[in-house]
């Protein structure tokens, strides 16, 4: 005996077994209460999430035998004949095969005729935007002003096509993507009445691979259950989808944070000899590090130690550069020689950029996110008041050793740094090679509005090796207290601009009169510029007599750069 399909066998057949759903449920369910029953109906949606499905549940509701009521009975034989397809008075046309005008016109003749077993008459046109422009205006008017005993109902996955004179005869519900949790939890639903045994996570990796649609769901449930040999195991349907397994993918997040070289190069020579999608590997790395970001910032504690422990251990700023690091390496691959060398760069790339020793982590909230609080007016800070920010940028190694290091140890030379500013000292810009570096880098930046704005009033007063320490002019003070995330986008704009050699993380500290920034050295340069233009006007023979006969003057306010590119 053929075995039937999941998506048909379970089915739903009333209004409660409908997932995902309920705001449409609500709708016809107090219309049918009520008895405000209107003759057209839109349903649109994805594919999958129940379009075909709530036109039956309708078509039931209207012709059941117990009367006109929100859940049919499914007992009667008016409500058996509608599951399996043989009632006279439903009828399913497929617009993709009969979308000429001939087909409608046949169509609407037979809706003028009285119901032969019901009480109504319910056509359900599905993928109704593939009918010709003849059909829909054939369509028009009894669509308009049908029969008392006609109801119709209009599927589609593209509503954009259909013309606003349908749109407007009709009462159209969208209906949403399935969730990949709602989809899981129908699914163990499904299995545990087959009584086939199942792993959770399994689960959770078919709702993801669906995409919203339930019947793409039980379609691939149905795959795996045969795949594994009437068992639904986590690392079955990871090999079915071709998806790496996510115990993989925390290993090597854990020798990541304990920077354990020999262990993280086997998992990323592991994962690259799969034969797993690398986009598949780079987006399920991705949906890890958002875990983790939304444990730190409150979210419910991870069911897996190891990322708990990740949570509480890596500081806020390194998780959401790891991420941009992953989410970009993403679009980054085509572009590498071939897919195993783009997705070991991407993984040896979030290696580089993990700080040497992890600093004190945020402690993680237990509870909902704090309500945000109004902006109280903010007073000019003072020079010994420092508002430091850690952002994430890498120091790397310098190009010259004296020795080769260990992979991913890498030992910077001693360098000559500036001294460190007491708390009662102003720090004050040189002309260092940091900040010539610094300045040489500003117009590289991918930056606009108000990052732009921060990042070129600030100048390097101090460089480590590791660290740039970056002196904020007061002119920018504003935006370090009241968006602190600006020295986010900086840093993460200097660590994909700068040079190995120029590799640094970022610490602002606000302090006064800092020489040295981009914004007064660009100051500079226009007026030393301006100066120039007007020496050589007073200068030119022509003006000097319109001058001395007319009693004229070179205006400076007069010259100005419409673009400042140009030169004058």
């Amino acid at each position: 005996m053929t075995q039937l399909a999941l998506a048909r066998k379970w089915r739903p057949r009333d209004f409660s077994n409908l997932v995902g759903q309920d705001h449409v449920v609500r709708a016809l369910t107090h219309a049918l209460t009520t008895g405000r029953l209107h003759h057209a109906y839109l349903f649109t949606g994805t594919r999958g999430v129940g379009k075909t499905t709530i036109s039956r549940i309708l078509a039931k509701a209207l012709n059941c035998e117990q009367g006109v009521r929100a859940e049919p009975c499914n007992a009667c034989a008016a409500c058996q004949a509608i599951d399996a397809d043989r009632f006279p008075d439903y009828v399913e046309m497929d617009a993709a095969s009969n979308r000429g005008v001939d087909e409608m016109a046949a169509l609407l003749e037979q809706a003028t005729y009285a119901p032969v077993a019901g009480r109504y008459k319910v056509y359900m046109i599905d993928e109704v935007h593939m009918l010709t422009g003849h059909a829909f205006n054939a369509m028009l008017k009894t669509l308009e002003e049908p029969p008392e005993h006609v109801k119709f109902v209009l599927a589609t996955t593209d509503p954009q096509k259909i013309p606003v004179t349908v749109l407007s005869r009709c009462l159209q519900f969208n209906l949403r993507a399935l969730s990949a949790a709602q989809i899981a939890s129908r699914a163990a639903t499904i299995l545990t009445e087959e009584a086939i045994p199942f792993e959770p996570a399994a689960l959770q990796r078919i709702g993801q691979a669906a995409r919203g649609s339930m019947r793409d769901a039980l379609s691939l449930l149905d795959q795996a259950i045969a795949y594994g040999a009437g068992t639904v195991s986590e690392a079955a349907v990871s090999e079915m989808l071709g998806l790496v397994s996510e115990t993989v993918l925390i290993e090597l997040l854990a020798a990541l944070a304990a920077r354990a070289n020999d262990r993280y190069l086997t998992l990323v020579a592991q994962l690259a000899e799969t034969s797993v999608a690398v986009d598949a590997v780079l987006a399920s790395l991705a949906q890890l590090i958002h875990r983790v970001a939304r444990r730190q910032f409150g979210g419910a504690p991870l069911e897996d130690a190891r990322l708990e422990a990740l949570a509480h251990e890596w500081d806020p700023e390194f998780v959401q550069l790891a991420y941009q690091i992953v989410v970009h390496g993403r679009r980054d691959v085509p572009l590498a020689p071939d897919e195993r060398t783009g997705l070991e760069m991407v993984l040896l790339r979030l290696f580089a950029f993990a700080p040497q020793s992890q600093p004190a982590a945020q402690p993680v909230r237990t509870g909902p996110a704090p309500e945000p609080v109004a902006s109280q007016p903010l007073s000019p800070p003072s020079p010994s008041a420092s508002a430091r920010v850690a952002a994430p940028a890498v120091a790397r190694q310098d190009e010259e050793r004296s020795e080769p290091p260990k992979p991913f140890r890498p030992a910077p030379p001693p360098q000559k740094t500036a001294p460190r500013q007491h708390d009662d000292a102003k720090p004050t810009a040189t002309s260092s090679a940091a900040n010539r570096a610094w300045l040489d880098l500003f117009p590289r930046l991918e930056l606009d509005g108000l990052a732009q704005t921060l990042a070129s009033h600030c100048a390097v007063v101090a460089d480590d090796g590791t660290t740039w320490t970056m002196a904020v002019d007061a002119l920018a003070h504003h935006w370090l207290k009241a968006k602190p995330e600006l020295t986010q986008r900086v840093a993460t704009a200097v660590a994909a601009a700068a040079p190995c050699k120029w590799q640094r993380r970022l610490r602002f500290e606000a302090a006064t009169d800092v020489a040295g920034t981009p914004a007064k050295e660009e100051a500079a340069h226009w007026a030393e510029r301006k100066r120039r233009i007007l020496d050589k006007a007073s200068q030119h023979p022509g003006v000097q007599v319109l001058c001395e006969r007319l009693g004229l003057r070179i205006d400076p306010d007069a010259v100005h750069w419409p673009e400042r590119s140009a030169e004058g």
